[in-house]
């Protein structure tokens, strides 16, 4: 760590913390279901112990989950420190749902999870080990705090303690010496020196960029209109719908799973990405939502944020946020979902050529170097004029085990930004789609009516474009369901309610 000491947080970290407020806990996550067997004990609960030991085991290898925040005087910038009184006990909480506990339960356990913020004097994280859900199953719900991780680095930081075999073997990890906490005088010194330094290092970086830059003229012109159109942007404001409104305390959570085979599918018959596909569900899940609602989707202006991955090669595997984002207008005004797709798979390659990630990457660079009393001002740069935030994870395409305890299923937990009820995620997992929805509990009460909907939109989209959904599930491997599980492409609360789309 810098110093020996501490680690400062960037911009794009820090502004995660200023926008946290009492109502809206910025923290990210995800609901892992496993198989039950490997870890019973004998009276039938949990070696909640054996989880303890394997996680210990690990922590040495992201040193951020002993470390919490310290803040440098007068400028008010937060610092990663090692936490001296760490205590593994008050980071896995070990719980259990009424028996029989179903689905839905489990659900509402994780919403009070999810509305519950971390306490900031402590490293930014909580792992519930959660018992007795039906069939033999258990859950592991993680929560950490955005400014540590984003999607990427909680995808590569979770396949750490998985393993792609039953088999397990816990190693004894080196014992845990914390460096000591610079004091604040050290910290305030340091960042004066960083900033008298900030001439130089402009001159440094400007020279490396002239270097390594071919068309330099050319290049410039083409930043400078990314960051323009970045800016742009943020200056709009947010189209009203009853999606969106002031955020409560409370939440709701809920998730689908579908096989990622019928995206490709659909994707390779438009030659379009499985992100398109995806984007284009959610398009047409939020048009009949909102005409449920009685708003017309022809009249309407309906903006999501789709975080995009920027991370150089030298980059992966690394821990913090190094994502920026894509704002696209979903056509929701279009009937049609064969044409939704197709103005989605332009939009997205217009975004690809404009680079629009890279104007946000530009700013958030510039943010390291923000004071953080200007850094506040700067929140809609992060969070943009949008009506929901959709982000969609690559992840393992094999079963991963825990202490020999099969992985299932995983939901993502994506967090609600200002002015946003409703936030859905998605990560591929072994042949499926795992869908996740996070929302405000007094702006989507009807939560499982989008849910279904967004189940509704696709089949809509593949039958439009003529995809025999059963000849794909047919050409994928086994998704290894559990006999007399719910299928896939259906929500567990719509399972006594509705029959399955045709």
């Amino acid at each position: 760590m810098e110093n020996h000491g501490y680690e400062r947080l960037t911009g794009q970290d820090h502004s995660f913390l200023i926008m946290e407020h009492a109502n809206l806990p910025m923290h990210v996550g995800v609901v892992q279901i496993f198989e039950g067997g490997p870890l019973r004990t004998p009276d039938g609960g949990l070696n909640v112990g054996l989880y303890k030991h394997a996680t210990e085991s690990l922590l040495h290898l992201v040193p951020r989950y002993r470390q919490k925040l310290m803040w440098v005087p007068i400028q008010n910038w937060p610092v990663w420190v090692d936490d001296r009184h760490f205590n593994l006990d008050y980071h896995i909480r070990h719980t259990a749902l009424p028996r029989p506990g179903g689905e839905e339960e489990l659900k509402q356990l994780v919403a009070r999870i999810g509305a519950q913020h971390l306490d900031r004097s402590r490293p930014l994280w909580e792992a519930w080990v959660v018992e007795g859900l039906q069939g033999d199953r258990f859950a592991v719900i993680m929560k950490v705090h955005h400014c540590m991780i984003d999607g990427i680095a909680g995808m590569t930081l979770m396949q750490m303690a998985l393993s792609p075999i039953p088999d397990h073997e816990i190693h004894e990890a080196p014992r845990f010496v914390p460096h000591s906490a610079p004091s604040g005088g050290k910290l305030l010194r340091d960042s004066l020196v960083r900033w008298a330094s900030l001439p130089f290092q402009v001159v440094r970086g400007w020279q490396h960029f002239r270097r390594h830059t071919a068309h330099l003229a050319r290049e410039l012109r083409f930043r400078a209109q990314a960051v323009a159109d970045v800016l742009r942007i943020t200056v709009q404001t947010v189209p009203e719908t009853p999606l969106n409104g002031s955020i409560s305390p409370h939440r709701r959570f809920d998730w689908l799973t579908m096989p990622l085979g019928h995206f490709k599918a659909v994707s390779k018959a438009l030659d379009c990405t499985v992100n398109d596909v995806v984007l284009a569900t959610v398009a047409g899940a939020v048009r009949e939502f909102l005409m449920s609602r009685g708003v017309r989707p022809d009249e309407t202006d309906f903006r999501v944020s789709a975080p995009v991955n920027v991370r150089s090669k030298a980059e992966r595997g690394s821990i913090g946020n190094r994502a920026s984002t894509w704002v696209l207008e979903l056509p929701i005004g279009e009937a049609d979902p064969r044409k939704r797709l197709e103005a989605i798979h332009q939009a997205t390659q217009d975004r690809k050529k404009a680079k629009q990630a890279v104007g946000l990457d530009m700013m958030m660079t510039v943010m390291d170097w923000t004071p953080s009393v200007l850094l506040s001002l700067t929140e809609r740069v992060v969070t943009f004029a949008v009506n929901m935030y959709v982000t969609n994870i690559p992840g393992p395409q094999i079963p991963l085990y825990l202490l020999g305890a099969k992985m299932l299923e995983m939901y993502p937990w994506p967090p609600l930004v200002p002015g946003t009820g409703l936030s859905v995620g998605l990560i591929s997992y072994n042949g499926k789609m795992c869908w996740g929805f996070n929302a405000d509990y007094e702006l989507v009460p009807d939560l499982r009516k989008f849910v279904a909907m967004i189940d509704a939109s696709f089949q809509e989209l593949a039958q439009a474009i003529g995809v025999n959904l059963c000849g794909a599930a047919a050409a994928e491997p086994a998704l290894g369901h559990r006999p007399g599980n719910r299928k896939p492409g259906r929500s567990s609360g719509e399972r006594t309610q509705r029959k399955a789309p045709g």
